[in-house]
């Protein structure tokens, strides 16, 4: 099968990251292939950023239309509706595929997110999916999203302290990476932790390929329909 994983923003090194990401947990018979928006903002945070990049992410996705699936690479599930109504293939946002993995291995989970502003528009996401009473807490770093593109170990300190945290004082029994941008992250941090930590890129490319591979589509009937 082939699934398209599409970053919302601009910046292609953190698309680059995001493939590299799916394709560590792709099935050897799943091609993924990796897209950025070509207009729009260089990263996506908080609801000014969600609007202005979502003309970018649907061109993009028409683009490319022969795909199985597609995996929307933005925490905040950019565009998701849009997208489910402008196609027929499943369409999974990585917050979304995230929060219900954590649901499925632990009764009370974390997220560790990027700036302050991002957080109400996750919250409001939580609340939309049933999931926020299995949230403790949206925590941010305060790292902008690019920042993360640096490698910079002091921005790896700030996240494991929110981790820390969340242990301690939510007792959260895993956490979430609330950034597409933190995807390398997930096995360092799952072992340095020992506790499951959750990067939405890995947990919806999987639940697309299970999707796919069961003959689930988008119903067309009422919200999704273009008709």
């Amino acid at each position: 099968m082939k699934i398209l994983v599409i970053n919302p923003n601009t910046t292609a090194s953190m698309t680059k990251k995001i493939a590299a990401a799916a394709r560590i947990v792709a099935r050897p018979d799943t091609e993924i292939v990796a897209a950025n928006s070509q207009n729009g903002p260089a990263s996506i945070q908080g609801f000014l950023d969600v609007a202005t990049c979502v003309p970018g992410l649907l061109e993009e996705v028409a683009q490319h239309p022969d795909v199985d699936a597609i995996v929307i690479a933005c925490f905040d599930d950019t565009g998701l509706d849009a997208v489910r109504t402008l196609v027929s293939v499943p369409v999974l946002g990585i917050g979304e595929a995230a929060y219900h993995a954590a649901s499925m291995i632990a009764t009370k989970f974390s997220v560790i997110t990027t700036l302050s502003r991002s957080v109400p528009g996750l919250e409001n996401n939580l609340m939309r999916y049933g999931l926020a009473r299995k949230c403790e807490r949206v925590r941010a770093t305060d790292i902008p999203v690019l920042k993360l593109e640096e490698g910079d170990p002091a921005t790896l300190d700030k996240i494991r302290s929110e981790i820390r945290e969340a242990i301690d004082q939510d007792n959260a029994e895993a956490i979430v990476l609330g950034c597409a941008g933190m995807a390398d992250l997930m096995a360092q941090l799952s072992e340095e932790f020992d506790l499951p930590v959750v990067d939405g890129v890995a947990a919806a490319v999987t639940f697309a390929e299970a999707l796919v591979s069961t003959g689930l589509s988008t119903s067309k009937i009422g919200s999704y329909s273009t008709g």
